[in-house]
């Protein structure tokens, strides 16, 4: 009668007393391990339609979008992401790169809490119609964000500005479910010669 591993992972193995069959045996060692490692799908369409019904602990690697991923027993949760090289964001026409001196607009990819999530680095200069407040646009990037890096709901959030010329220290951004990213918060009173994006991240 074929014995389990003695980790208690329930891979079987025959003894001497079993009947020999190599098929069996191999395939009975087969079917146990694979599950126990980490498996490779194109996709998570792919491996939806190959495990039905995953258990609990199983791992598995997604070449699409680079991504280790474990199920948790409700759901298939990010462990880690691949390398995920910034991304240049091409500025808006009321803005130009490398505000305060921090470098291009860009963003990345992260693993966020088990989620994946953007996050963005770098600042922009803000160019005003005239004496005004006004902008020629409040869209930051030309390009929406690829659809892989946008929210599946609005995200708000807080990003720095010079505290010239400017009442606030802080405006109001907003990733899109469509790729766009807008900011709000400039009027008579706030108008900062740039804004920054260092340390703002957020989940998809």
């Amino acid at each position: 009668m074929p014995q389990t591993d003695t980790y208690g992972q329930s891979v079987p193995y025959s003894t001497l007393s079993d009947k020999p069959n190599a098929q069996s045996l191999g395939q009975g060692i087969v079917d146990a391990i694979t599950p126990k490692t980490v498996m490779t799908f194109p996709s998570a369409v792919v491996r939806g339609a190959t495990i039905a019904a995953p258990k609990m602990g199983m791992i598995t690697w997604l070449t699409d979008v680079r991504r280790l991923e474990v199920y948790d027993g409700t759901g298939w949760s990010v462990v880690t992401a691949g390398t995920s090289a910034w991304q240049t964001i091409t500025p808006g026409p009321s803005f130009s790169q490398n505000g305060n001196s921090q470098g291009n607009f860009s963003y990345r990819l992260i693993n966020l809490f088990g989620e994946m999530g953007i996050m963005f680095r770098g600042g922009l200069n803000v160019a005003y119609i005239g004496g005004t407040s006004n902008l020629i646009s409040n869209k930051l990037n030309t390009v929406p964000l690829p659809v892989g890096a946008r929210p599946s709901s609005l995200r708000t959030l807080l990003i720095p500005c010079s505290d010239a010329n400017s009442a606030r220290v802080a405006l109001k951004m907003d990733v899109q479910t469509d790729g766009d990213i807008i900011v709000n918060g400039f009027q008579s009173d706030t108008k900062p010669p740039w804004i920054g994006f260092n340390g703002v991240f957020c989940s998809l």
